[in-house]
């Protein structure tokens, strides 16, 4: 029997899944909505529009035409949410540029992905201006600025980013092309070797903006609705801030973009536009906790999703205290990157607090059209007990279909027919995953795995500590022991035998195994991080093992 597939008027339009489809609802529903840059700018949808239009207008008139790449170094502001649009609508490519990379990385992103634009906030011009003569070819340059004044630069710059949106067409009429055509293309930030491309096309991006939109719209706990504001605290050049912002847009929701983020800063824009719903890594929370002005701002109507590393349940509760909304979500550059949230069931809301907080903490449920497995090395799924660990993989329409010019990572990524994430997890009865450690961190001593996850999160529920990792050292004896890196609270004191004692504690309650606790505790100024907040565990694991080794 064969497949019968639709007949197609000659007239009908077959409504490709493009970008620029996203956009014209919101505008039409909520022309007046607002958009907010901190402390610079405020300008509503129908002004964004219009300025999508200019945009795209003028980077076509500095020479951009379809297939061409664009680039971004800026902070989180409007303009980075009109590049989200105007790039890809365009029919061109938009490379959102990671500024937290060295030079020399930024360097080979930008050669790389052949830019043949860079947006380059005033900030960022010394970047520029380091690698300028190894840029091939030479870029055509357009300057972000929020100071009005003139940059001292040895760098050619074209023009000025409102100079080109003054002389562009608000009404620039954009084209109907292939929805399978690229749209965007960032860099992964691993902890080895170069740094890898990750490309998505229009039609993943719009499907991944309505299966995150069917995960968190309705009711219950941890939605995003048409009535939230929203304050995206995850960098723009992340993994589009999750995606978020293009949710965001098609529920036509006020939008409010932080530039910088400086702790204090944020509480302000949280208290004084009344935002409702945000996403951030578990370190960027912490410091909005921990400042001070944090006992002047309500946080009871904020909805927050942690991702990036695990959410610790010490923190989690922490935010709980002040009444936030707290959950976990699980992704990564190369899946666009939602794959799962963990939001309670309706049977769960009805529970105690600390039973509620176990699920918030989880990496969470797969969100619509995601399957999501855990299986062995022969790619067998393992039983969802909740206990047996093996490796997730995925598949679903917007994951990255391989590294950019890299075949060779793309098949590995792709072994089986599945994306392979590295991760460590357990699947529960409830369908919740949870993320015990990734492939290349799981600590193996005398053969047992060890969680460095489950460990962190018990030293991070010591009233004294406020930073902690745990990484796998060589052990002759043993293959690898658990090292404790630990940073401690402001003026608390604590020593290495307490942390061990504590987490003894848990070995006599059974939550974990005798073997998982460390041999060393070292207490450090700070955790060695990646570019993006991230534990960075193979600098820990270089840095430490040479200290110990020398005594």
């Amino acid at each position: 029997m064969s497949i019968k597939t639709i007949e197609r008027t000659p007239s009908a339009y077959g409504y490709p899944l493009l970008i620029k489809n996203l956009l014209d609802n919101p505008v039409r529903q909520f022309p007046n909505q607002e958009i907010v840059y901190g402390d610079f700018k405020r300008q509503s949808y129908q002004e964004t529009r219009e300025r999508i239009g200019r945009l795209a207008s003028g980077l076509a008139g500095l020479g951009v035409r379809p297939g061409d790449t664009v680039a971004v170094m800026d902070w989180d502001s409007h303009r980075y949410l009109e590049c989200f649009f105007a790039v890809p609508m365009l029919g061109a490519v938009l490379h959102t540029v990671n500024i937290r990379l060295s030079p020399e990385q930024i360097l080979y992103t930008i050669n790389h992905a052949e830019d043949d634009v860079i947006l380059v906030n005033t900030e960022f011009l010394p970047i520029l201006e380091i690698i300028r003569d190894r840029i091939e070819p030479v870029k055509k340059l357009v300057l972000l600025d929020d100071t009005g004044q003139p940059p001292a630069t040895r760098l050619d710059i074209s023009t000025e980013y409102e100079d080109l949106l003054a002389a562009g067409d608000p009404a620039y009429k954009f084209p109907d092309f292939s929805e399978d055509a690229r749209a965007t293309t960032f860099y992964t930030t691993g902890t080895t070797g170069l740094p890898k491309g990750v490309y998505f096309s229009h039609r993943q991006l719009v499907l991944h903006t309505f299966g995150v939109m069917a995960a968190l719209m309705g009711t219950g706990q941890g939605r995003f609705n048409r009535d939230d504001v929203y304050l995206p605290i995850t960098p723009m050049f992340h993994v589009h801030a999750w995606g978020i912002p293009y949710v965001a847009t098609v529920l036509g929701v006020k939008q409010v973009y932080p530039g910088r983020y400086i702790p204090e800063h944020l509480l302000h824009l949280i208290e004084r536009e009344n935002v409702t719903f945000s996403h951030c890594v578990p370190t960027i929370l912490q410091m909005l906790l921990s400042s001070p002005q944090v006992d002047e701002t309500d946080l009871s109507r904020w909805k927050v999703i942690i991702g990036g590393a695990a959410l610790p349940q010490a923190l989690a509760k922490q935010a709980r205290d002040r009444g936030v909304d707290i959950f976990a979500a699980y992704g990564m550059s190369e899946t666009c990157p939602i794959l799962t949230f963990a939001q309670l069931k309706p049977h769960m809301l009805d529970w105690d607090e600390d039973r509620q907080l176990e699920i918030r903490c989880k990496t969470g449920l797969p969100v619509p059209m995601v399957e999501l497995r855990v299986v062995d090395d022969a790619m067998n799924d393992l039983p969802h007990d909740g206990k047996t660990p093996g490796e997730v993989v995925v598949r679903a329409p917007w994951l990255t279909q391989g590294y950019l010019k890299d075949p060779r990572h793309s098949e590995a990524l792709w072994r089986g027919g599945y994306l392979h994430t590295g991760d460590i997890g357990v699947i529960d009865a409830e369908g919740y995953l949870k993320i015990t450690d990734r492939l290349k961190d799981v600590i193996k001593t005398g053969g047992e795995w060890i969680s460095s996850l489950e460990l962190e999160d018990l030293i991070l529920k010591h009233p004294a500590v406020a930073e902690a990792a745990v990484v796998g050292l060589p052990d002759l004896k043993w293959g690898e022991r658990p090292l404790a890196l630990v940073v401690l609270r402001p003026e608390r004191e604590v020593d290495e035998a307490a942390i061990r004692a504590w987490l003894q504690n848990f070995a006599d309650q059974g939550v974990i195994s005798k073997w998982g606790i460390p041999d060393r505790v070292l207490f450090i100024e700070a955790i060695p991080k990646t570019s993006v907040g991230k534990l960075n565990k193979k600098a820990m694991r270089e840095q430490y093992a040479t200290l110990i080794q020398a005594g």
